[in-house]
């Protein structure tokens, strides 16, 4: 049952907006000192592989059963809000451990210690992050108040990757700490205990009603047959929704084909702009992720929800996604070695690409939900927020071992001096620009023809509106 029809008061916005802030913090901090597994403590590119792909697949298994359970919880709580509160804690706990890593452990030791650990921070993610979402699809049934929702939302998550890459300077800053993997075990305290604290807001602040009376699925050990066949036909009824199936597809590519080659990005711009010297690079490692943080915040996201509004959000979209295509073309020809300044230039373009990516397709993905319960009678924002999230996981799982796979395609070896591999650093540099280009361009394909209008939106709600009507009376 949505809270609002139209307008959501700013202080819920907000609570909602700092969930999303621990949402996209973990994940930010976790892609910077994964840096680390390779360049400090010796993993070879397939166990780089295996960790980014496996525990997300894991997550992507686990996703729908949350999304299941959090729909048909009964609780005076609501049907999300514990969940989000337990999921905080198990994630900040267990990201603190799986970062005690030491160099004199055995190559073997560390990474299964570390894979075991990352499948509990994934479980406690799975907990937080599907009914989280979940909350902000039934915050509001307005068509441009779900996109300032999201938008708010985004914003602040955004700040998260400004934040994330100073720690570049950090870890490899001898006055910081001896050495990066020493760094990661003290930093990791001081990333989980706050972004811990900001993902429990939402269940703390949002509103909630009471679903103890509620007409749902029974959630017990003898029903566990019966809600797994539920979970595999809501898959099969959300996928016949042309349009979800185009918003998840265009996902799909945009967002994994950037993170296939954001792992890269460390390496891109210490071997192709400063010859292989980390220490060199200063602070151009982070300021590549600041600066395109800081243009997605102040400038991506508030041009686009204008976008959206005057446009509608399909034309957004490709607005946003077209300006970005300029980007990767900018940064082909602006990495120049000597010159690292010159990318600035090409930032503000290329952020518009992942910067206005959720802004649009969460707030499109709200008036999906509208189509369903059309379509089933039924209200399902958990399981809609866990198919979604579960295409983004399932790629980013791919991603991670694509990425693993490019450093192996290309021959490229930290150990080997620049000079001795100059074809591999330029083949990084290659897939950086042009592999996320090609997945933005089959994404504006698949959804040039997306029609849920404001006008088609707004005759769903309306219909909606009179079923409701009409059962009361």
């Amino acid at each position: 049952m949505s809270i609002s029809a139209t307008k959501v008061p700013l202080g819920q916005k907000l609570a909602f907006g700092v969930g999303m802030f621990a949402n996209q913090m973990f994940p930010a901090i976790m892609g910077i000192f994964m840096v680390v597994l390779v360049e400090d403590l010796g993993f070879p590119g397939w166990m780089w592989g295996v960790i980014f792909f496996a525990p997300r697949i894991f997550d992507s298994v686990t996703d729908p059963i949350m999304g299941f359970i959090s729909d048909n919880t009964k609780s005076k709580w609501g049907r999300r809000r514990q969940y989000v509160f337990l999921g905080a804690i198990i994630m900040g706990i267990s990201y603190i451990l799986m970062w005690q890593l030491f160099r004199e452990n055995s190559l073997q030791f560390n990474f299964w210690y570390f894979f075991l650990w990352s499948l509990v921070f994934y479980l406690g993610l799975t907990l937080f992050s599907v009914p989280y979402v979940a909350m902000g699809y039934e915050m509001s049934d307005d068509f441009h108040e779900r996109t300032n929702i999201m938008a708010i939302s985004q914003f602040i998550g955004q700040w998260a990757w400004v934040i994330a890459p100073l720690f570049w300077i950090i870890m490899y800053d001898p006055d910081w700490f001896p050495s990066a993997d020493v760094a990661v075990r003290q930093l990791s305290i001081w990333v989980a205990i706050p972004c811990a604290l900001c993902a429990m807001v939402p269940a703390l602040f949002l509103k909630s009603k009471s679903t103890v009376n509620s007409d749902y699925e029974p959630l017990n050990s003898a029903n566990i047959g019966n809600s797994l066949k539920k979970i595999y036909y809501s898959f099969i009824e959300a996928f016949k929704i042309k349009e979800f199936r185009k918003i998840c597809g265009a996902t799909f590519l945009i967002f994994n084909a950037f993170n296939t080659v954001a792992a890269l990005t460390f390496f891109v711009i210490v071997y192709k702009l400063f010859n292989g010297d980390a220490e060199a690079s200063g602070i151009w490692v982070s300021l590549f992720g600041c600066l395109g943080a800081l243009g997605t915040t102040f400038i991506v996201i508030p041009v686009v929800a204008k976008m959206s509004k005057h446009f509608g959000k399909k034309k957004a979209f490709m607005l946003a996604q077209g300006i970005s295509i300029i980007g990767y073309v900018l940064l082909w020809f602006l990495f120049v070695p000597g010159k690292p300044w010159l990318y600035i230039i090409a930032l503000p373009f290329f952020s518009f690409g992942i910067g206005s990516l959720f802004t649009i397709m969460m707030s499109m993905t709200a008036d999906i939900i509208d189509v369903d319960e059309l379509n089933t009678g039924m209200r399902r924002e958990g399981i809609f927020g866990a198919i979604y999230w579960w295409m983004v996981k399932v790629g980013f799982a791919i991603a991670g071992a694509l990425s693993g796979f490019i450093i192996w395609l290309v021959g490229f070896n930290s150990d080997l001096p620049t000079v001795e591999q100059q074809s591999a650093v330029d083949g990084l540099h290659a897939f950086f620009c042009f592999f996320p280009m090609v997945g933005t361009l089959i994404a504006m394909y698949i959804m040039r023809n997306y029609d849920i209008t404001e006008e088609k939106a707004n005759e769903n709600r309306a219909e909606l509106d009179k079923r409701k009507t009409d059962i009361t009376k």
